[in-house]
């Protein structure tokens, strides 16, 4: 895009006069002045605003900062220095970076005095000094680091003055998408076709919006009327359809002006989104399928309009795709899943007054639920009928909801259906009801007795395509046409809500006994219902194939009071929890209260929207939605204590870091109800985690204050995550300023399904339904992923300080001699920490045993540094890379070569490693989160850019290959490569120039530069 060349102040100065100072805003408001391109950055620096120079004793200076006319330096008054040197020339800039990384900026005198997106540096000299700066809004940030960086990349790739391009790439797009539109070829389009063309080409957007900014543009230029020209039309669509977020995000990753190339869409896409395996071909047919201009397309370019539809694409999603199919093992036992459970779901309403439909079925068996329970009742005509309600305004067949569930049973899922049956019928229409599912059902009905040799039921694979019957059975002596069985589960429960608790009540108190149908009892086989005595009678007694039912408080007491031996009985039975009967407005229960302990069937009200549905509905998107979901291993293995009330880390579990950035939001609707309100909403976003207490957390951004539809919060939130497997994220969005209603949208999502890098969240309503074009644009990034699931690539927005060593407490009892005791131990504890953990980060690695990588996997090495399992070494041939300016530029890194594939994180040898990566990313200028590819890149940026040209050797002849420099290099890329040299001694094969080094092969099969 052209920049406009602006000319020096009246008066001479470079000065711009300070009642006519500027800040910049990303809103969306009309009056609002909008950075929608890198020449409205350009034009923003040419004018200039205050800014705080840090200093390295941690002061603040309030300075003036401008961009010189000719645009090759930045300068800053007042200053004591001479006025050439108070100023930094564009073409000695190495690097900007955003955020508090430099030395200075993330000094302990500052980090609580400005928010992270508030500050930036830039680096420049040979020397790589750096020049620290805090503004007064990530705004004001965004637009110079933005601008700066075109600067730097203008200065380098284009030697023609700025004001002398071609129409971009965009502005030849948007003018083609005119001239269709102009029928008449007159040059002009009515205002009212413009808007539906603008609306068209942005869906979400509202009609009021676009006619509002026309009319604000004509009124600008002078010109109103009822149609609009080309030109108005064209930075219409450029102040309405530029999201600045994304714009800044482009040019942060382009290399050459306003669009991506594909080796920039891949760098994107390799170090921001994680995906691996990238190549140029699958940039290309991204390109091909998103931006929307022809000539983008042959050139293989991607614009920000193309760009902007890839990230709110399906291809893009928060959601990883590889859990839209069934991706876990489904050969363990039907005991070791989560089974997605429905209660009452013939009910459309409340369970007191609730009408019943057989809708319900449907729509429960189409959200992937694998177990339904059936309350069957004597029906007037001599057929039995489903109901939960005294007062229901209708009552189902049964024979109709067996003819639906034959139909729909395995619409959304493979895998096994459970049929919990609530007997409260008479014999003689418990034999209609056998005879009803043996003719409908047929093949599908699982009647095979159990095996009475195994230990553990079936497992979802094996029984595949079959429905299991879920009740009583008679006594194995008796041999009559039918007998007396107990009812003490939530039949029981039901009958009493019911009033009817007096009817064959048994005398002297007891579980109640109901009469049973043999014919119904032979349809039970591997989901026998039992009452439950305690636990210590189940580990002797019980056998797989019984189950029982417990209530939400029975459940809830055994979770609050004995958690361990909950889990314990779950790894090998089945548990189904059913809500209490006093929820008679058939709200839900928490089910995280009862996975956290194992238990497998927690059933829901489907029919009731809100927090809980919420958490059942996302838990169970994951895994292809099939209604299944394997326990974490914690839970499952014989060998293993877990208690669900751990408010601290799990042993042998290893916490994770969720590092989450909601940057905006797009299109957000109205709260319901909430009429009375004008059309502007004030919302903020809430994140919260829900999963075991010690993962319980919530954290909300600020309140975006008269936003419109696209808010922009721009705010970190950051988690810990004790037991991945078991967390769950929501996003809620509220109304701050509400009237009758706050609540805006929500998405639910399991940890394990998110996927890093920049996503847009789908927002729903809060019955589960997708609300059209509404979003939330954020950044995820997930530190310290070690074991436990697939591993994540890690993004560049996480945040996370260096890990506070954890110090050997002890807590006073009240005794004073024993409390004088244990407190003067403390000190030496602590000392003996800092020993331990700094014999850990300095030790070499051939002094001491840690991982090493062969071509089985990670093993331990011995004392001496030489694996267990030594490999040979023949045919390994000694070879090193010269890593210098002249290879770069004659194109020795393609984009599958060195940097596309070096490993995107290494695996955690312990605290030592960590304390080592942690130096060698801050050296990097980067945060914790980023991966060793982002530094290695930052570091050939480098060496690229520098005038004087220095050059590393990365020596593959060693086992462990290190970089070495080749002549006088800077002190800051000395101190980085003595980082790296730390990394590479605690970690071995890290530096391999193809991933992780198989040792036992020689480096010419594995790949070379």
């Amino acid at each position: 895009m052209a920049l406009p060349l602006l000319p020096p102040w009246q008066d001479g100065s470079r000065q711009r006069p300070p009642h006519k100072k500027k800040t910049v805003s990303f809103s969306t408001m009309p009056n609002d002045r909008k950075i929608n391109s890198t020449a409205a950055c350009i034009s923003f620096m040419l004018e200039g605003c205050e800014l705080k120079k840090v200093r390295s004793n941690s002061r603040m200076y309030s300075r003036f900062f401008v961009l010189d006319a000719d645009m090759r330096s930045v300068r800053w008054e007042p200053s004591k220095k001479d006025s050439e040197k108070a100023k930094i020339e564009i073409k000695s800039v190495k690097e900007v970076r955003v955020g508090k990384k430099t030395p200075v900026l993330r000094s302990n005198g500052l980090s609580d005095q400005f928010p992270d997106e508030c500050a930036f540096s830039i680096i420049y000299g040979d020397n790589y000094e750096s020049l620290d700066l805090v503004a007064s809004s990530a705004d004001v940030v965004s637009a110079w680091v933005m601008g700066l960086r075109y600067l730097v990349s203008y200065g380098k790739h284009t030697p023609e003055a700025p004001g002398t391009g071609h129409p971009s790439l965009r502005t030849s797009w948007i003018s083609s998408v005119f001239d269709l539109a102009d029928l008449e070829k007159s040059g002009r389009i009515p205002v009212s076709r413009a808007v539906q063309l603008i609306k068209a080409l942005n869906p979400g957007m509202k009609t009021s919006t676009i006619e509002l900014k026309f009319k604000e543009l004509q009124k600008a230029s002078e010109r109103p009327g009822a149609e609009v020209a080309c030109e108005l039309f064209v930075e219409a669509y450029c102040e309405l359809c530029t999201r600045p977020e994304i714009f800044f995000l482009l040019v942060q990753f382009s290399s050459n002006k306003e669009y991506l190339g594909l080796k920039d869409l891949l760098m994107f896409l390799e170090v921001e989104q994680g995906m691996e395996g990238v190549t140029e071909e699958k940039c290309l047919e991204i390109v091909s399928k998103y931006e929307p201009s022809k000539e983008g397309r042959e050139k293989g370019y991607l614009a920000i309009d193309g760009f902007t539809r890839y990230l709110l694409s399906s291809d893009c999603s928060i959601f990883d795709p590889q859990h839209r199919r069934v991706c876990q093992d489904m050969a363990q036992p039907l005991s070791h899943y989560y089974i997605s459970s429905a209660h009452s779901a013939c009910l459309l309403e409340d369970n007191f007054w609730g009408r019943s439909d057989i809708s319900g079925y449907i729509s429960a068996l189409g959200l992937g639920c694998r177990s339904i329970e059936l309350v069957l009742w004597d029906g007037p005509e001599g057929e039995p009928v489903v109901y939960t309600s005294p007062s229901a305004a209708s009552c189902v067949p049964f024979r109709a909801v067996v003819g639906l569930i034959d139909q729909h049973a395995f619409a959304a899922s493979a895998y096994p259906l459970i049929l919990c049956l609530v007997v409260r019928c008479s014999a003689p229409q418990q034999r209609l009801a056998a005879q009803c599912l043996r003719k409908t059902l047929g093949e599908k009905l699982y009647l095979e007795p159990p095996n009475p040799t195994a230990s553990y039921l079936p497992s979802p694979e094996q029984l595949k395509g079959r429905i299991l019957i879920k009740g009583k059975k008679l006594p194995p002596g008796c041999e009559d046409s039918e007998g007396e069985v107990s009812d003490e589960e939530e039949g029981w429960e039901l009958a009493r809500r019911l009033g009817q608790e007096d009817r064959e009540a048994p005398e002297g108190g007891g579980p109640r006994r109901v009469r049973l149908s043999r014919e119904l009892s032979e349809l039970v086989s591997l989901c026998q219902a039992v009452p439950f005595q305690d636990f210590e009678s189940s580990r002797r007694g019980q056998h797989y194939w019984e189950m029982c039912s417990f209530s939400e408080v029975e459940a809830g007491r055994f979770a609050n009071e004995c958690p361990a031996e909950l889990v314990s009985y779950n790894k090998r039975f089945l548990s189904h929890v059913y809500p209490s009967p006093m929820r008679i407005d058939a709200s839900n229960m928490n089910p995280q209260d009862f996975w956290k302990c194992g238990c497998q069937m927690v059933a829901m009200n489907y029919q009731t929207p809100g927090l809980m549905m919420d958490l059942n509905t996302g838990w169970f998107q994951q895994n292809g939605a099939c209604g299944y979901v394997l326990r974490p291993a914690i839970m499952r293995e014989e060998v293993s204590y877990f208690s669900a009330n751990a408010k601290d880390s799990l042993p042998g579990v290893p916490a994770q870091l969720l590092h989450l950035k909601v940057i905006s939001g797009q299109n957000l609707p109205k709260p319901k109800g909430s009429g009375a309100k004008g059309e502007v909403v004030e919302p903020y976003v809430c994140a919260e985690i829900h999963g075991i207490p010690a993962d319980c957390a919530e954290h909300r951004t600020k309140t975006a204050l008269q936003s419109g539809d696209n808010p922009v919060f721009d705010e970190s939130l950051e988690f810990q995550i004790n037991l991945p497997e078991l967390a769950v994220l929501r996003f809620v969005v509220l109304d701050d300023d509400y009237i009758g209603d706050e609540f805006i949208a929500q998405y639910t999502i399991p940890f394990e399904c998110l996927q890093p890098g920049y996503r847009h969240v789908p927002l729903q309503s809060l019955a589960g339904e997708p609300l059209p074009h509404a979003t939330l644009f954020v950044h995820v990034a997930i530190t310290d992923r070690r074991g436990g699931g697939k591993g994540h690539r890690r993004g560049l927005a996480g945040r996370r300080g260096r890990r506070v060593r954890e110090y050997t407490s002890t807590k006073a009892t009240g005794i004073k001699a024993i409390d004088e005791v244990f407190r003067t131990a403390t000190q030496p504890l602590r000392e003996a920490t800092d020993l331990r953990e700094n014999v850990q980060v300095r030790t070499p690695q051939r002094h001491r045993g840690a991982l090493a990588c062969t071509g089985r996997g990670w093993g331990w090495t011995t004392s001496g540094g030489e694996p267990r399992r030594a490999p040979s070494s023949r045919g390994m041939r000694v070879r090193s890379l010269v890593w210098s300016r002249e290879l770069g530029q004659r194109g020795m890194f393609p984009a599958g070569g060195l940097l596309g594939a070096l490993p995107g994180g290494a695996p955690d040898t312990g605290l030592c490693l960590q304390n080592a990566l942690v130096s060698f990313k801050e050296l990097c200028g980067l945060t914790p989160a980023a991966n060793m590819k982002q530094c290695i890149l930052t570091v050939a940026a480098w060496l690229l850019h520098s005038d004087s040209a220095p050059s590393v050797t990365l020596n593959l002849a060693e086992r462990y290959p290190p970089m070495e420099a080749q002549g006088p290099i800077p002190d800051l890329l000395r101190k980085v490569l003595t980082a790296y040299e730390t990394v590479s001694a605690i970690l071995p094969g890290f530096g391999s120039l193809r991933g992780r080094r198989h040792w036992d092969h020689p480096p010419a099969q594995n790949g070379g530069p």
